[in-house]
């Protein structure tokens, strides 16, 4: 059964848990869908655990409609949200609508997502009146990286997490169908899950929230440069990759592989011939 914006609706009614996973690329898209999880994620994310970024704020347009186009083609019923990139909304209004415009258009997305809260208001209602479902972002938003001095979590201190709570409810006004809670308190998370009407997506944001996001190499032990706190490694598939791979090269140099089951045939008399 396909994933929409409604869904997500009637689960927060019904008090069904979302689950949120991201992908880059076709394969792993269709292995997540296969599965079942509610949501496929196209982040932003992917300069850093694909492209080999030190944060988020390099990654383009044109890359993020790559990477969409991709996953879209894998996906059956997952929700597909892209991330709209550093600098795609910041601008102005009509830059905001055009570039979400370009991820529904041109890369199949169901949603997308933006960070910030009553300073983005705008964008939003402005993408949704264009018939484009928007998600929120709020907290440890990783574009402003270099305004809080590094990934920290948000929210401690009593007027940040007042301003959290008042950003939330301004995006629900301003039209999201959904919000991503970052690297906050889980206490502050719980606080917000009850205080909006549209389900919350948290990502270190406490079991509290709507549902829950990871990105997939950090959940299955895939990227190693560094581990947020609010991972949890559900598989080493890094492991398992590392010791295929020494297998292959191990055999390529011992000459075990290819083997005769992995070679085609031909007739010997044409062999003679040659």
């Amino acid at each position: 059964m396909k994933n929409t914006v409604e869904s997500f609706k009637q689960a927060k009614i019904k008090g069904e848990k979302l689950t949120m996973l991201t992908a880059y690329d076709y394969s792993t898209a269709k292995l997540m869908d296969k599965a079942g999880v509610n949501s496929i994620l196209v982040g932003d994310s992917l300069a850093m655990v694909c492209l080999g970024h030190k944060n988020t704020l390099s990654v383009t347009m044109e890359e993020m409609i790559h990477h969409t186009r991709a996953v879209t083609r894998g996906v059956e019923n997952a929700l597909v949200v892209a991330d709209m990139p550093f600098m795609s909304y910041h601008t102005s209004v009509y830059d905001a609508v055009k570039n979400a415009g370009r991820l529904v258009k041109e890369a199949q997305a169901d949603a997308i997502k933006l960070e910030g809260g009553a300073s983005v208001c705008e964008q939003v209602k402005a993408i949704v009146n264009a018939q484009i479902p928007v998600m929120g972002h709020l907290g440890l938003t990783p574009q402003s990286v270099n305004m809080f001095g590094g990934f920290k979590v948000q929210g401690r201190a009593l007027e940040t997490a007042k301003q959290i709570i008042e950003d939330a409810k301004r995006l629900e006004e301003a039209g999201v169908f959904s919000i991503v809670l970052e690297g906050i308190p889980a206490a502050l998370g719980k606080i917000i899950t009850e205080n909006v009407s549209v389900p919350t997506i948290g990502i270190g944001a406490g079991k509290n929230c709507d549902g829950q996001v990871l990105v997939y190499q950090d959940m299955l032990g895939m990227f190693s440069d560094f581990t947020p706190k609010f991972v949890k490694r559900f598989a080493n598939i890094g492991d398992i990759m590392t010791e295929g791979i020494k297998n292959y090269i191990k055999e390529v140099n011992e000459g075990t592989f290819p083997g005769k089951e992995h070679s085609f045939s031909i007739d010997e008399e044409i062999i003679n011939k040659l």
